[in-house]
């Protein structure tokens, strides 16, 4: 991906970040935007967002989001202004829920055996004392 890409990557997500915080409300549930992904030829936007909340939330939350893209879309790229104006897909990033289960089992696991010294090291030690 080139660096002009990935400029407009960030600023888009950046941008789109404030817009849903600011103007966009959904009931019970949190949402982020994890990663936005660009085409080169920019004229699609993937917009990979987290859900905090109950599956069923999670679906309607993207749902009204997709509804939604047009307002959206207008907000942002009166923020951002690109020669083509991508259009944006809203996309659920599980991700985070994914990695809960291997945080717990990092968390769970036992502490570290204490370093043995190796074999010359004891040798060492023996022809000191």
């Amino acid at each position: 991906m080139s660096l002009r890409v990935e400029k407009v990557c960030e600023l888009i997500r950046r941008e789109l970040g404030m817009i849903i915080e600011k103007d966009f409300r959904i009931e019970n549930c949190l949402v982020t935007i994890h990663e936005v992904s660009v085409t080169p030829d920019m004229k699609q936007c993937f917009v990979y967002v987290g859900v905090l909340g109950k599956p069923h939330q999670q679906e309607a939350a993207i749902e009204k989001l997709n509804k939604a893209r047009g307002h959206l879309q207008r907000d942002l790229y009166k923020r951002v202004k690109l020669r083509n104006s991508p259009h944006l897909y809203f996309r659920l990033d599980k991700t985070v829920e994914r990695g809960v289960p291997l945080l717990n089992i990092i968390d769970n696991l036992p502490p570290p055996l204490p370093d043995l010294p190796a074999e010359g090291e004891v040798e060492e030690k023996d022809g000191k004392q």
